[in-house]
């Protein structure tokens, strides 16, 4: 049996076990997909091979410990800087991410995007900056402290805390912080928040559930989408390389779909 789990905290809350299963169920794979709990990072390779595993997701917050300590680093991990995907090759860990063609195939609907306000600064939102740099997005991200934003400071982009954001004209405002995720929390102050919405057009939560932030944007008229698209495009991603493309992408799709219920 061929095992992959997912690495975060937390990851209690991860439907990507139920989507990755219902795939290796589907296709007669003796493959196995569960969650583990990791407080610390700097155990993930250790923990990795102990486990015996074929492949894994890592989500928040070890993506950029994860681009560490890969043997080898394809695609736009390279330039992103986090890998959301590990595979196994002999002794080797291989790191891919499908954070941003995830995120772009779950947005394909939204129109005249020109401008991005990014909400959080961890490997998400590097993830994004460089697709959207890629499709020549203007972007802006906006953080709580200072600290976190000096690993943007290689892009051509702008960069705010909290006390020198002066909100502009979006036409697309994604959240990557937690905030939200266990409770009602907004990502930024909800003065600031209202403010933004008042000349935006979109809002992506990459949480995978209705939060207050897309609550508010949607009070104010605001298209939304909360992060279950981007969980299955990007898991889609990932599952075509745990089964060595055994499987025709768009039938994975169909599966992990209809899986999840959406």
């Amino acid at each position: 049996m061929k095992l992959f789990t997912i690495f975060g905290d937390p990851v209690s809350h991860s439907k990507s076990p139920i989507i990755h299963n219902s795939v290796f169920l589907k296709f007669n794979l003796n493959y196995r997909y569960n969650r583990t709990l990791l407080k610390d990072g700097s155990n993930l390779r250790d923990l990795y091979f102990e486990l015996g595993l074929s492949g894994a997701s890592i989500t928040v917050p070890h993506k950029e410990t994860a681009f560490k300590i890969c043997d080898e680093v394809r695609g736009t991990a390279k330039e992103i800087q986090a890998v959301n995907c590990f595979v196994t090759e002999g002794d080797k860990i291989i790191g891919y991410n499908t954070d941003i063609d995830g995120f772009l195939d779950s947005i394909a609907d939204f129109t005249n995007i020109s401008k991005v306000l990014i909400i959080g600064a961890g490997g998400t939102a590097r993830a994004l900056t460089v697709g959207f740099l890629n499709k020549n997005f203007d972007i802006e991200i906006v953080n709580r402290s200072r600290e976190r934003l000096l690993n943007f400071s290689n892009f051509n982009i702008k960069l705010s805390d909290w006390n020198n954001f002066e909100p502009s004209n979006y036409d697309l405002v994604v959240n990557v912080s937690s905030a939200g995720l266990k409770d009602e929390s907004l990502p930024i102050d909800k003065k600031i928040l209202i403010d933004i919405f008042k000349n935006s057009k979109y809002a992506v939560d990459v949480i995978y559930k209705k939060t207050t932030f897309l609550k508010l944007a949607e009070e104010m008229g605001l298209k939304t989408r909360d992060g279950s698209m981007m969980l299955v495009y990007q898991g889609v991603r990932a599952n075509l390389l745990f089964t060595d493309g055994k499987i025709a992408r768009e039938d994975i799709q169909k599966e992990m779909i209809l899986a999840y219920n959406l």
